[in-house]
């Protein structure tokens, strides 16, 4: 996918980063030379222009983008602007970054495919990792129910799925075992990483360290944790 980013800021430019390391095509753009000169190494082309002059903006590929995201978070009017002279030009798939609550009516006020609202996705993370515990990963589904990550403590080291009975003592439907895989990289150095194992076994025993993904209601998780406790 050919994916256009205006706005290079820690957001933007990770956002493009990232979309690059998983095959996309990204084009980025940006007024400060900086910003630009910082990853125009990293993805397909970047660009040095105000997205605001009409002219400039005309200059980028935008017809030709499958989507195109603005993620301009300092400079409302920068963002707004842009936003509406991208709407003017016809672009099919537009997503936007909102920085408030005001930012976010104005944006929608120009149908936008999407809002982008990092800050409050990260502040809504780290109210789902408190209210679940330290070092646990959530990810929400709905009002109740999550995706959780946890990593297996002395409590279930060496038990199999069985004796620990997830669904059956707690309701909560496994997902997936993830261990730790140990190798060698490129450069010879050792490097470590999760790996999802073969779980399916009736004699399979979790290890300490193992990460657990299961898949439930907050409380159903917290009763787990409270039953280890």
């Amino acid at each position: 996918m050919r994916i256009l980013i205006i706005g290079l800021g820690i957001y933007g430019s990770n956002l493009a980063v990232d979309l690059t390391a998983m095959g996309h095509e990204v084009i980025g753009a940006d007024n400060k030379p900086a910003l630009v000169e910082a990853i125009k190494d990293k993805i397909s082309t970047a660009y040095i222009l105000d997205s605001t002059d009409e002219m400039a903006l005309g200059s980028l590929p935008v017809a030709s983008s499958e989507l195109v995201i603005v993620a301009i978070g300092e400079n409302f009017g920068a963002s707004v602007k842009t936003v509406a002279l991208l709407r003017k030009m016809g672009v099919r798939h537009l997503y936007a970054r909102a920085v408030d609550d005001i930012h976010e009516t104005i944006l929608r006020g120009f149908q936008v495919d999407r809002i982008l609202v990092p800050e409050q996705r990260a502040a809504r993370e780290l109210t789902r990792e408190l209210a679940l515990g330290a070092g646990v990963e959530a990810i929400g589904i709905d009002r109740n129910h999550y995706v959780m990550k946890f990593i297996v403590p002395d409590f279930y080291d060496g038990m199999t799925l069985e004796e620990i009975g997830l669904e059956r003592n707690f309701g909560l439907k496994l997902v997936a075992v993830t261990r730790i895989s140990i190798h060698r990289n490129v450069l010879g150095l050792t490097d470590s990483e999760p790996m999802v194992v073969d779980s399916t076994s009736e004699d399979f025993r979790v290890q300490k360290g193992d990460g657990i993904t299961v898949m439930g209601t907050q409380k159903q998780f917290r009763d787990m944790i409270h039953h280890m406790g």
